[in-house]
């Protein structure tokens, strides 16, 4: 029989990407994806006329629940980090479907902001940290972060579900940190963090520099986020039960070094500046806390705060090894996705 899969979030960037990669390498699995309107539905079934499509959202439990626990994998990637209403119908799903001798594999999209703990609550920006998370020594840490961390709420979801009920769930709980590259998806095919940045620079023309300009984040080329997800979907197939790989120790950081926000963004300014996007010379311009919420949201703030891990459990378990380049060496292929966005807007206005 083919593999089943659900997956959540196929109109998004995360979502779309993997969903592309997984359909590539395996075209005879049966997908199935919640998609919230038919609108988007038929958007994403040009791409997929094979696609089994549920209308509905996260706020639909009972969807949510019924199609988890007839699949064999469930990739949740739509709001995954943040929605308990989801995280709950899924764990419930799983586990009313799944025996221990055909147990159910939830691969769940978490995130590294939960790593920006300690800036938040000491209120720092753009400090240097030294401090550095690792998913291998240190899992034991990262499944026991403080509940007021951001994604927690979900972490812990999960986290129960795969001890709770450890003998017919196996979660997968994959955080990656900043990501970058042109999505494959049938709709969104652009991130948030570092799109956000050269926005700012493109439209303002000049480079910010948050709180002290020290602070650092991990980064991940979308290819080879999509690339771990499939591992860890062959595992499944394969019923690779390994207790490294799930429950308790599946905590699975996904990075591919890191980089210090300020000096991207000097990057990011110095290409724009050279190709005549902005003016030669850009300025640096300092923001509190409160000056950046204003200017880009939230996205901005987190460009003050580190979140800083290492991936070496996918490394080890699973051999996965990053192929793609680094933000840094992308930055050129962001400056010119971005001004391509950005024009194109104009035009529609």
């Amino acid at each position: 029989m083919a593999v089943k899969v659900f997956i959540t979030g196929t109109t998004g960037y995360i979502g779309g990407d993997t969903l592309y990669a997984l359909n590539q390498k395996y075209p005879e699995w049966e997908y199935c994806a919640l998609i919230r309107t038919q609108e988007k539905a038929s958007q994403v079934e040009q791409q997929y006329p094979k696609l089994r499509i549920v209308l509905g959202d996260l706020d639909d439990p009972g969807v949510l629940r019924e199609e988890s626990a007839k699949a064999d994998i469930v990739l949740h990637t739509a709001d995954a980090s943040d929605h308990e209403g989801a995280a709950k119908a899924i764990a419930a799903g799983l586990a009313e479907g799944h025996t221990p001798a055909n147990p159910g594999f939830w691969l769940h999209t978490g995130g590294t902001g939960i790593l920006t703990y300690e800036d938040s609550k000491n209120n720092l920006l753009g400090e240097w940290s030294t401090k550095e998370y690792n998913d291998l020594s240190g899992v034991d840490e990262l499944t026991h972060l403080p509940d007021d961390a951001f994604h927690r709420k979900v972490d812990k979801i999960v986290l129960e579900a795969g001890s709770k009920y450890a003998d017919r769930v196996k979660t997968a709980l994959v955080c990656p940190p900043t990501i970058y590259g042109n999505g494959r998806g049938p709709i969104s095919r652009r991130s948030r963090q570092v799109y956000e940045l050269t926005k700012l620079i493109l439209q303002k023309g000049y480079t910010p520099i948050v709180g002290s300009g020290k602070a650092r984040w991990n980064h991940i080329h979308i290819y080879d986020l999509a690339a771990a997800f499939i591992l860890l979907a062959e595992a499944a197939v394969a019923k690779n039960m390994s207790d490294e790989i799930w429950g308790a120790k599946g905590y699975h950081l996904c990075e591919n070094g890191e980089h210090i926000w300020a000096d991207l963004a000097k990057k990011i300014s110095t290409i724009a500046a050279d190709r005549g996007y902005i003016p030669a010379n850009p300025a640096e311009k300092r923001l509190n806390k409160d000056e950046a919420l204003e200017v880009a949201g939230f996205e901005a703030v987190s460009w003050g705060w580190n979140s800083r891990g290492k991936a070496e459990r996918l490394r080890k378990f699973l051999a996965w090894e990053p192929k793609e380049k680094s933000i840094e060496e992308e930055a050129d292929r962001i400056v010119e996705a971005e001004r391509s966005r950005l024009q194109g807007k104009m035009l529609l206005s």
